[in-house]
């Protein structure tokens, strides 16, 4: 029963954290609160859920950083960059796979800053990215791993991954079955590299490249589309419909490959001690 009640402690600690520091933002901020509220309440997570980590991790099992894939050596800038890599080039090529075949269009919409909302996609999505890391691959990961191995604890996360984005727009079976397979793929990587640092990039550049680069959905949410956007036009089981690209067979393909690659590559380092 250890296992439940340190992963039960920590996610006490993650939504506790959370509404405190909410509820002072709202107190302090007042106004300006409420017209940044979507980029705040990403960075608040982020810091509730490293503070979650930090007293479990740290001060109640009083184990090394290392053990959740957050030490200094995992926040090498290539093996941070190696992340980012594999999450923009994978969804980057099934989506250009598909503007190829036709099965997506690129509209021309109403001009605007591209820049300022790549920035703005960027100052949401990035902390959002590492929060979702740290909350499913980071502290829960680190349980599972060290109690029932890493098998065990790549199918239970990646599990429950895909369970925490049921609630998204349009989301079906399809669609969460996608996101399952998402949460291997970024679990590897983490296996790969024992860096939660290049899971988190990796799972930030996805997110950006549909966001900012694509102006398209990402999990069913809409991004913004100053200056163009990208529309399907080709059958949802393979586009992802109105969930975004990443929702359908052309991006679950490119994602197995990307597994079975990180898989082969570093099968010794999966077994990971400590």
């Amino acid at each position: 029963m250890r296992p439940l009640w340190l992963a039960g402690g920590f996610y006490i600690i993650c939504f506790v954290a959370l509404g405190i520091l909410q509820t002072t933002a709202e107190l302090v901020g007042g106004p300006a609160f409420s017209s940044t509220r979507e980029a705040l309440f990403q960075w608040l997570s982020l810091a509730s859920v490293v503070f979650a980590t930090w007293i479990m991790l740290r001060k109640v099992e009083k184990l090394p950083w290392s053990s959740a894939g957050l030490d200094r050596g995992a926040l090498n800038p290539l093996t941070v960059v190696t992340g980012a890599a594999l999450g923009a080039f994978t969804i980057g090529i099934a989506s250009l796979l598909l503007l190829a075949g036709h099965m997506l269009r690129i509209d021309r919409t109403v001009p605007g800053s591209w820049w300022g909302e790549a920035g703005h996609s960027a100052l949401v999505l990035l902390p959002a990215a590492f929060f979702e890391e740290l909350f499913i691959h980071g502290y829960l990961f680190s349980v599972l791993r060290r109690f029932a191995g890493w098998r065990l604890a790549l199918i239970v996360t990646s599990l429950v991954f895909g369970l925490l984005h049921v609630w998204n727009p349009g989301a079906d079976a399809e669609s969460i079955l996608a996101v399952v397979v998402a949460g291997f793929f970024l679990g590897a990587i983490l296996l790969a590299t024992r860096s939660l640092y290049a899971a988190g990039a990796a799972h930030f550049a996805w997110n950006w490249v549909m966001a900012a680069a694509l102006h398209i959905a990402v999990s069913g949410i809409a991004s913004a589309d100053v200056d163009y956007r990208t529309v399907e036009t080709g059958p949802d089981w393979l586009t992802g419909g109105v969930w975004g690209p990443e929702g359908g067979v052309a991006a679950v393909a490119l994602m197995f490959v990307g597994i079975f690659y990180l898989y082969a590559r570093s099968l010794r380092r999966m077994e990971w001690k400590g």
